[in-house]
């Protein structure tokens, strides 16, 4: 008999190296959570810029508008593209905005998605978005859908590597499915010779410019900094 599936599932993605990633997608509950906590973020911010323009009248009330529309539907959008993928109410509960491929979000995707944020509320109470959400295992709403993202929690599986002494090296600037394919090689490499080693480093040389077992020694140095060794 099989295993039923967890709420919050784990998603494997392989890449075009050959390394799967472990993308562990975020469900409903954790979600809404978030959602609430940015919605009071927004009413809060709305509500203390409707008291500044008090005193412009109808004027200020024109400008509270704009602000209500642009908060709206840009909030998240901007939140997702720019700050790691997560709006504060998504840091907080641990979660970030991806495509389905686990890379970054940009403009396009972070728009569809907010956009369609009207769709999935019909008829009401996020209706047809929750429909959606249950309907496929990786809680896809009707907007992430149409983008190609989805919800994940931000936590990359790292905390069981087990690695070798030696330095630790803070690596470039790294989306969370690159931080995750340099762990996932570190971890595979263990089981491998040298040479298996250096020829799967060479895989990865845009990430450390080096060849051989000097680009696998630089990949387990990231590895220990990701790993939390900032010594």
């Amino acid at each position: 008999m099989p295993e039923p599936a967890l709420l919050d599932t784990v998603r494997q993605i392989e890449t075009p190296e050959g390394i799967t990633l472990s993308l562990r997608a975020a469900g409903p509950v954790a979600r809404a959570l978030a959602w609430s906590i940015d919605l009071l973020i927004q009413c809060m911010a709305l509500l203390a810029l409707l008291i500044a323009l008090a005193t412009l009248s109808q004027g200020g009330f024109g400008v509270w508008l704009i602000a209500l529309f642009l908060t709206e539907w840009l909030y998240p959008a901007l939140f997702e593209v720019y700050a790691g993928g997560a709006t504060p109410g998504k840091k907080a509960l641990g979660l970030m905005v991806v495509h389905a491929n686990g890379t970054p979000v940009g403009w396009s995707a972070a728009l569809i998605r907010n956009l369609l944020r009207a769709a999935d509320f019909l008829p009401v109470l996020y209706g047809f978005g929750m429909v959606a959400m249950f309907s496929n295992r990786d809680f896809q709403r009707l907007g992430d859908l149409a983008a190609g993202t989805l919800v994940i929690y931000r936590d990359p599986p790292i905390l069981a590597l087990t690695l070798l002494p030696g330095p630790a090296l803070p690596p470039p600037s790294l989306s969370l499915a690159e931080q995750q394919l340099i762990i996932d090689f570190v971890e595979r490499s263990t089981i491998l010779n040298p040479a298996r080693q250096a020829e799967l480093a060479e895989l990865l040389t845009g990430f450390t410019r080096l060849t051989g077992m000097a680009g696998v020694e630089r990949l387990q140095a990231y590895a220990r900094w990701l790993a939390g060794d900032h010594s």
